[in-house]
């Protein structure tokens, strides 16, 4: 076969890979085909690297786009924030919805994010981290697609997950399809920790799924859909334009930082398992330049290890400011494929009794009392990382049922 004939048959089975909602076996099926395809060794491509599969569904079409510092398209050594790529191809992007962390992604964790304009493209751009998270129907008026194209990191607390369903939400009850460019999961390699049960549920957690849930966000997408989690059980005209070369075992590295506090690939391993540490009184790296890579207090023994928190890029005000934290240096140690919940034991039981540990928001980030009370109750890391099995157990059944990709 000639190589011309070879590049037009791989086009062909990529646009019938797109993912739709209610096709759930057609589309594993045909994920499946693709990587069995001449090409399945080369690099993994993005959706949103795939222009060819999508600018057809976007042409003649008002768009908004929700998009972040990290919806970009690579192309070999450099990339172009989709949003200015667009509209060089002459595609009407009427409006940009930013997260948390913003369009740019400065601002701080839990910090509210205002409306305002790109001041590059001049196009509007709405928080869903302000006034509200879930679009109105006045700021979809007129919008005939909405794109979703965020790097996110597979985490149940990290937002941009609430954000994927609040759109897909808004869409459904306002009939605008939402086209999902989908991006590699850097912690898609294992499923673990505490499922959330749905009395806590919050911003930081909306689904009864465990911490860490191996999927990547159009596959995500999908389970929303499929298993009926959006309000009133309206069901989203979804379309996932998948990964090529890519399977949930191979290790991806993120050029960008997702957020501001997530610096490297070994802060976004580790936040699973330090990320319990937001609803507490230990700081776990925000102030330092190794944020989610180590952990602290000003009342732990004296050791080796010991830094001070300053105010810097992503913490303007981190906990135990100014104060010398000892602690534990977790930079170096090797990639983890479950959640560590010794770290919390270990800080547990460092924190004196005359010290409030747990925080106002412990049990959101967690997910349920239980682990608070595990903690309490002087439950080994062990004990309490076995009572997660049955839940994990049940959800990978369910996850199983949205897969795109091996």
């Amino acid at each position: 076969m000639s190589t011309k004939n070879t590049y037009f048959l791989l086009v062909f089975l990529q646009f019938f890979s797109l993912i739709s909602c209610g096709q759930t076996n057609t589309a594993n099926n045909n994920s499946k085909a693709i990587k069995t395809t001449e090409v399945s060794s080369k690099e993994i491509l993005t959706g949103s690297q795939q222009t060819e599969l999508y600018l057809p569904i976007l042409k003649q079409k008002n768009i908004a786009i929700v998009a972040n510092q990290t919806s970009v398209i690579f192309k070999k050594n450099k990339y172009t924030h989709i949003v200015d790529s667009l509209l060089q191809l002459n595609i009407s992007i009427k409006k940009v919805f930013s997260p948390e962390h913003g369009f740019r992604g400065k601002a701080d964790a839990a910090e509210l994010v205002d409306d305002g304009v790109d001041k590059k493209t001049g196009v509007p751009i709405i928080s869903l981290y302000g006034k509200n998270k879930k679009p109105t129907a006045e700021q979809l008026k007129g919008i005939d697609l909405v794109v979703f194209d965020i790097q996110d990191v597979g985490v149940r607390f990290y937002t941009y997950i609430s954000t994927l369903h609040y759109i897909m939400e808004a869409c459904a009850e306002n009939n605008i399809p939402v086209l999902v460019l989908d991006r590699p999961n850097p912690n898609a390699h294992y499923v673990d920790g505490p499922t959330l049960k749905m009395e806590h549920k919050s911003f930081v957690g909306m689904h009864p799924i465990p911490l860490v849930y191996g999927m990547t966000i159009g596959e995500y997408a999908k389970m929303i859909n499929g298993e009926n989690w959006l309000k009133n059980n309206v069901k989203c005209n979804l379309t996932v334009i998948p990964l090529k070369n890519y399977t949930h075992q191979i290790p991806y590295h993120l050029p960008i930082r997702p957020s501001p506090n997530l610096p490297n690939d070994q802060s976004i391993n580790l936040y699973p398992s330090l990320g319990f540490f937001e609803g507490t009184i230990i700081n776990a790296g925000r102030g330092t330049e190794n944020q989610f890579q180590q952990y602290g207090a000003p009342f732990f023994p004296k050791s080796d290890f010991s830094y001070t928190p300053q105010p810097n890029f992503g913490s303007k005000s981190p906990k135990h400011q100014n104060k010398l934290c000892y602690g534990v240096n977790l930079k170096e140690i090797e990639k983890l494929s479950s959640v560590n919940i010794e770290y919390l034991v270990d800080a547990y039981n460092k924190t004196p009794k005359t010290e409030k540990f747990f925080g106002a928001t412990f049990t959101v980030h967690a997910g349920n009392l239980e682990l608070e009370q595990q903690l309490k109750n002087g439950l080994t890391a062990e004990e309490i990382h076995n009572s997660w099995k049955p839940a994990i157990e049940k959800f990978k059944k369910i996850r199983a049922k949205y897969l795109i990709y091996e």
